[in-house]
């Protein structure tokens, strides 16, 4: 009861201000009027009928459900005087910018309500200009607007006053954020649609101040500052550099650390700000203790593992960088993917007594589900169409067996120590795998990785089939600085079957089961700023594997992906260049199926090529006239990849543009370019792409076979 009477007052409240300011009497044709008084009709009595004079196009239905009562219900003046409103910015948000709606009171007393809609002109766009820009391309300021004079599929576009006022909000923070401190834009017409713009003048940075810092100085704080007394100021990059300059602080313990950027004009009527730092460094603190809570099947030492390894443990500093107090930090996205909780939050806590420089730190999880099956079906340009059917277990302990049959069939055993248990089976048309893999994050508690896993793949090549039986120990170790070493071991046999009466001698040679035993020592770097979406930083690892058992020989790969933003607009989407390049040889005349194959999109991919399409040719055999036909690998590769990553809707959409290139012992050097689409799908361990995209060789071998189209799911470049 006192919603519905406080309802209309608020709303007879807002629509009188809203009249008196706006002018909606002349121009909205909404009239404000004491239905009550004019209709005389009891406010108890029933809504007998709506009713639309001169509605367009528009049906009946479609404009009640703008109202806020229907027939049948109390009569209520407010609401019915609200109506007017309601479908005037109904008929705005379409095009009608001239729109007025009266109501026709003179069978308000039997209950009928009728609307009279004068709907004015629909103005088509026609043209979207601009006057004045100088220094900003028009093609960009086309760019920043959404107002267009057709849509998709070529639809007619309408004038709408909310987009064109959102819009040259656009237009301002572009203007701002280029350093144009003082510009003017308005807008003129509504079928032919003007942005007036005056840009006024485009600063530079003066003098660059810090105030308020004692325990660092300035040159540290500004040591990656690329704002320079002379250079336009562009208002992101000092507020970047405030954020850096924060990050130094709460690195090393200022939790309480704040950092003000400001500029002024150093002279009036001068083209030139000063660009000033002010600094409250707040007092220092190192951990005390570390409570855990909310962790029902998660044990502690799963979490405090992970702190440990990123350096946040008692007596530390406490880095409120990748943890801090406002939440959101990479360490509890770490620890989140650790656990696979739904959340993980680590909140400051004063201890008690207060005890100087000194801050507890309170865990708290929300734990998620954490085993799951996956049936499906999987489709990708190199593999196939395949079948699929998982099993994970992303919080897994190897030590707690069931205690019954029901807890085993619940899934509620052999959970709680944070470690990995995958059984996948893809039986396919291509290609078939089945495989279990388990891995320990935190072998022995240190940040080292144990990774084991056995697995049976079969594929059918157009020479022959080859079948691997597999078993491989791995073992990987994390260091604080960011390197990693990897040893490695495996125990494999090749079964080479089914091979055509044509095939070259250096397949029909290894007929049969082929065993290998490999030990593999490697090393590497991981400086990109995010596991699954890198903007920036790079990425490389050196591997050396000896192989013995039938064959003896060695493999020496070499490979590295460096990611850099080239643009952030003002939404802070990115334009993110990714470039690959690898490099791989083999010692002592590998077989064929350990030789390297380019082409498709895995490791050794080059787009527009099919995959193992780009290959060394062994010569037919038991044939009149041999050729070189059939691919037997080569002993070395280099490739050299490129891609930018531009987002076309919101952050789950980006536009991909791209250059592959690669050379193998035989044929020229491989060039093919292209352009496709990304479209990220969020999974409860993180987003993973699906990219469709379109190459064409520029430069290839006659042998080679093209591939225009590919298709997969997986990250920006894969190993």
């Amino acid at each position: 009861m006192k919603y519905k009477i406080i309802k209309p007052v608020l709303l007879t409240i807002f629509l009188t201000v809203f009249a008196a300011l706006t002018g909606c009497d002349s121009n909205k044709g909404i009239k404000l009027t004491n239905l009550q008084t004019e209709g005389d009709y009891s406010s108890g009595a029933i809504v007998q009928s709506i009713n639309f004079i001169n509605k367009q196009s528009f049906k009946d239905k479609t404009l009640i459900k703008q109202l806020d009562f229907k027939v049948g219900d109390k009569f209520d003046s407010i609401l019915i005087d609200s109506g007017r409103y309601e479908l005037s910015e109904f008929y705005r948000k379409r095009g009608f910018a001239e729109v007025k709606v009266n109501l026709d009171t003179s069978e308000l007393s039997k209950g009928r309500i009728t609307y009279i809609i004068d709907s004015g002109p629909r103005f088509k766009i026609k043209s979207v200009k601009f006057t004045g820009n100088k220094l900003i391309k028009t093609s960009d300021l086309q760019s920043t607007i959404k107002t267009k004079t057709r849509g998709l599929f070529f639809r007619q576009r309408y004038y709408k006053e909310e987009k064109v006022a959102a819009d040259v909000k656009k237009l301002q923070e572009a203007y701002y954020l280029r350093g144009f401190l003082n510009y003017d834009i308005q807008v003129l017409g509504r079928s032919d649609i003007t942005f007036l713009i005056d840009e006024g003048l485009q600063y530079k940075v003066g003098n660059v101040q810090i105030s308020g810092n004692k325990k660092f100085d300035k040159d540290t704080l500004l040591a990656k500052f690329d704002l320079k007394t002379g250079d336009i100021f562009y208002p992101l990059r000092a507020q970047v550099q405030a954020k850096r300059i924060l990050q130094i602080y709460r690195e090393n313990g200022f939790v309480e650390a704040t950092v003000k950027q400001q500029h002024n004009l150093a002279k009036v009527d001068a083209d030139v700000v000063d660009v000033e730092f002010n600094i409250i460094e707040g007092r220092q603190f190192r951990i005390g203790k570390i409570e855990i809570a909310g962790n029902e099947q998660t044990q502690d030492k799963v979490l405090r593992r992970v702190f440990d390894e990123y350096g946040f443990s008692p007596g530390e500093f406490y880095n409120a960088d990748i943890a801090p107090p406002e939440g959101g930090g990479n360490l509890e996205k770490r620890a989140r993917n650790a656990t696979l909780s739904e959340e993980v939050s680590i909140t400051p806590v004063i201890p008690e007594p207060n005890q100087e420089n000194r801050l507890d730190a309170m865990v708290n999880v929300k734990e998620g589900l954490t085993g799951m099956w996956n049936p499906g079906i999987a489709y990708g340009s190199d593999n196939g169409l395949s079948g699929m059917l998982n099993w994970s277990q992303r919080n897994f302990d190897i030590t707690d067996w069931p205690e019954s049959f029901n807890e085993f069939i619940s899934m509620q055993a052999f959970k709680g120590a944070g470690q990995r248990l995958l059984i996948d089976l893809q039986p396919g048309n291509e290609v078939s795998t089945y495989s279990v893999s388990f891995t320990e994050p935190y072998f022995r508690n240190r940040p080292t990785s144990l990774n084991v896993t056995g697995s049976s793949w079969e594929r059918w090549y157009s020479s022959h089939d080859e079948k691997r039986t597999k078993g491989t120990v791995s073992f990987q170790k994390r260091y604080r600085n960011l390197w990693r070493t990897n040893l490695g071991f495996r125990v494999e046999n090749v079964d080479i079957g089914n091979i055509d009466y044509d095939a070259p001698l250096k397949i029909k040679d290894y007929k049969g089961d082929n065993l290998l035993l490999g030990t593999k020592l490697g090393f590497g770097r991981d400086e990109t700023d995010d596991i699954y979406l890198p903007t920036r930083g790079y990425v490389f690892n050196v591997d050396y594997e000896y192989v013995t058992g039938d064959d003896d020989f060695g493999i020496l790969e070499g490979s590295g992906v460096f990611y850099k933003t080239l643009y952030q607009d003002f939404r802070e989407r990115k334009t993110i260049l990714a470039t690959k390049i690898l490099t791989a040889t083999n010692f002592s005349d590998a077989p064929f199926y350990e030789q390297f194959y380019a082409g498709g999109i895995g490791t050794y991919g080059i787009r527009g090529f099919r995959y193992r399409g780009i290959s060394t040719r062994g010569l037919q055999t038991n044939v009149a006239n041999p050729i070189y036909h059939d691919p037997i690998g080569s002993d070395w590769i280099f490739l050299a990849n490129t891609e930018v990553a531009v987002p076309l809707i919101g952050d789950n959409v980006s536009l991909l543009f791209f250059v592959d290139s690669g050379t193998i012992d035989t044929g020229p050097y491989r060039i093919s370019a292209g352009t496709g689409l990304q479209i990220m799908v969020p999974q409860f361990f993180g987003p993973v792409p699906i990219r469709f995209t379109f190459a064409e060789p520029l430069r290839k071998d006659d042998d080679d076979e093209r591939q225009s189209f590919n298709f997969f799911m997986g990250g920006m470049f894969q190993y």
